[in-house]
């Protein structure tokens, strides 16, 4: 994997550098960057810095995360929905199903697979697992997502994410009568102690905040869009189950009895973002997947 270079910001400034590191990438625990800080992996402003360093505005940091393994990452003809495309960014249309990079046992057929077919131009910040990828969503989750197409858009996006400037808003189908027409779900998520495969709200995790709104409920069901301030593993899923309202379909949160439908019933419907080179906002929507439009008629006509 190669660096990763961040400007830290003003929202950033203060924090421990293994804090501001990690918010970067959801697979880097504190620990995990706390270690490299130590090995002298990272540096902030070229010089090696100890563990408990609080980063400041404009410093520059570079990570140089260990290699842990290679991957043949090959491009594939996935025929990919591209929403908008131009010299610096792509959003893509990525369906259920897709897992988003090559990772071990998902080598093939994942959005990162598609997109090298489709242009050659991509970020390497992440290295060549991950080209051009800024954030994710689940394998069983549809929606949009923002791709960085150079390094200078890559950093652009990230900072946005940061600073928690971007607009992500997704349509859920979750089990329960939500009486409420909106709420707030501001409550810390980290690995789950006793479920290591599992996400989880834990008083110790990474702070994560969840807006939600009734869009329309259906007797024992309720259709809410969730709008993500943070961006954490599994943030909506989890915050949902946690307040007693898990998603339809779920198999890793969801309960025991509920629609076997391939997955969680989430659409990544809305991404906005200020444009890397020229600063102008720009927003763009998807319609959810077919399938996932016919079960809220099924549940319209039996409501």
């Amino acid at each position: 994997m190669e660096d990763l270079t961040i400007q830290v910001t003003e929202e950033m400034a203060g924090q421990r550098i293994d804090k501001a590191v990690s918010a970067m990438d959801e697979d880097w625990s504190r620990s995990q960057i706390a270690n490299w800080v130590k090995d002298g992996a990272v540096r902030v402003n070229g010089q090696i810095v100890k563990p408990n360093y609080k980063v400041r505005l404009e410093d520059v940091i570079i990570a140089t995360p260990p290699i842990l393994e290679e991957l043949d990452v090959v491009p594939e003809d996935l025929n990919l929905e591209i929403v908008y495309e131009d010299a610096d960014v792509l959003v893509v249309n990525k369906p259920k199903g897709m897992v988003v990079h090559p990772a071990p046992g998902h080598s093939h057929g994942t959005l990162v697979n598609g997109l090298m077919h489709h242009c050659t131009d991509l970020s390497g910040i992440n290295g060549i697992v991950r080209p051009g990828i800024v954030h994710r969503i689940d394998k069983d989750t549809s929606g949009l997502l923002m791709v960085a197409k150079n390094d200078a858009s890559h950093t652009s996006l990230v900072n946005q994410l940061v600073r928690k400037s971007v607009t992500r808003k997704y349509i859920a189908l979750v089990h329960g009568h939500i009486p409420h027409d909106k709420g707030t779900i501001e409550a810390p998520i980290a690995r789950d102690p006793k479920e290591r495969q599992n996400m989880a709200v834990v008083d110790k995790g990474k702070h994560a905040v969840t807006h939600f709104r009734v869009l329309e409920r259906f007797g024992d069901f309720t259709l809410v869009e969730c709008r993500l301030e943070t961006g954490r593993t599994h943030q909506i899923r989890v915050h949902m189950k946690y307040i007693g309202y898990p998603l339809v379909g779920d198999p890793k949160y969801g309960p025991k009895k509920t629609m076997d439908i391939g997955g969680q019933a989430l659409h990544a419907e809305v991404i906005g973002f200020d444009h890397p080179k020229t600063g102008e906002y720009m927003e763009y929507s998807a319609e959810m997947p077919e399938e996932f439009a016919e079960l809220l008629e099924s549940l319209r006509k039996k409501d």
